[in-house]
């Protein structure tokens, strides 16, 4: 889930045609959960290959990486390592979640409640270390880079973005902030129409730019501050502190002087050393200087993974794919007729 901070930045709504020619570091994770979650048919169930194996993952980054390609947007996928010893609690509370959602869902079919089941079912997606490995093999035969972080993605992205290696952290959560990221990029993978969780309702959804130096003129506190804020409020690596919000959070913690203080007065239970090394884990995460290189899609490939082994269409993958190319040989072509004008 992240840190809730969406009451508190500052938000900018982009086109996807500003992003033209930027280089993206896409939060991985992030981004095929909301995949997996969303790509399902009308009861739940997530989109399946002939031999009954779960390809919701690979519809998603195959579709939606084929659109912002032709946009000419430079995708780096950037993969979770092993997360931190904190973020145990956070893993098992999250599979709590997802089994009570499972019983909810079966339930909900069995009384044939499809709007329902299909709710539930979206809080049951599960990432398997095969559908990891799935994705990084469809996105090496689309020639986008991906990055395997030493621990969190949003903290590889971020570093990636302050090395001047990626213009943008992208995630639906607004962690990478924390970890200090100079801009994120938010709704990049699932901008649309999108139904509404709950309500049936199909709202539109827009990329969104959120600066951090704005973020945090705009408030009037340090980027420290913002991650005592995070500690308040809860963070994928703590709980944080019951009936305080956002808001509250800020009030408080531009009362105060250092994280003791925080955590003094905001009368925390957990304890201030877990608070102090996940403050120290955002302002100096375990990150690498990585080497990125781009490559070229591979349609013989591509079809391959995608028809082959997994049943899609070969005539809307080929198409998809050669829609592509020809855009991106017309902008190569007016990119070379424009250095000779």
């Amino acid at each position: 889930m992240g840190v809730d901070l969406g009451n508190l930045v500052v938000k900018k709504r982009v086109e996807l045609s500003d992003l033209a020619g930027k280089v993206v570091a896409v939060d991985a994770f992030n981004a095929i959960y909301q995949f997996l979650s969303i790509i399902r048919q009308r009861d739940g169930t997530p989109l399946l290959d002939a031999q009954g194996r779960i390809t919701s993952h690979l519809s998603g980054l195959f579709y939606r990486n084929i659109n912002l390609l032709e946009q000419d947007i430079r995708l780096i996928y950037v993969f979770d390592g092993p997360p931190p010893v904190w973020k145990t609690g956070t893993i098992e509370s999250r599979r709590g979640v997802k089994e009570d959602a499972r019983r909810k869902w079966e339930d909900a079919l069995k009384e044939g409640r499809l709007d329902d089941a299909r709710k539930f079912a979206q809080a049951t997606s599960s990432l398997t270390p095969e559908m990891v490995e799935e994705c990084k093999e469809l996105l090496g035969a689309m020639g986008i880079p991906y990055v395997q972080a030493r621990s969190e993605g949003e903290a590889e992205a971020a570093y990636l973005v302050t090395r001047g290696k990626a213009d943008y952290a992208a995630s639906q959560d607004y962690d990478a902030l924390l970890f200090g990221s100079p801009v994120l990029l938010r709704n990049l993978t699932m901008s649309g129409k999108r139904r509404l969780p709950g309500r049936g309702r199909l709202v539109d959804v827009f990329p969104e730019v959120i600066s951090l130096q704005e973020t945090l003129d705009t408030l009037g506190i340090t980027r420290q501050q913002l991650i005592w804020v995070g500690l308040l409020i809860g963070t994928d690596f703590n709980e944080g502190v019951k009936n305080i919000g956002p808001k509250k959070g800020l009030k408080l913690v531009k009362e105060c002087s250092s994280l003791k203080e925080v955590h003094t007065k905001s009368n925390a239970q957990e304890e201030l050393s877990l608070w102090e090394s996940i403050e120290e884990f955002f302002l100096r995460p375990d990150v690498d200087d990585v080497v990125v290189g781009f490559g070229n899609i591979d349609k013989q490939r591509v079809m391959k993974i995608m028809c082959e082994t997994h049943g899609f269409s070969p005539e809307r993958i080929g198409h998809s794919i050669d829609t592509y190319v020809k855009a991106h040989d017309e902008k190569a072509g007016q990119s070379r007729i424009g250095k000779w004008l």
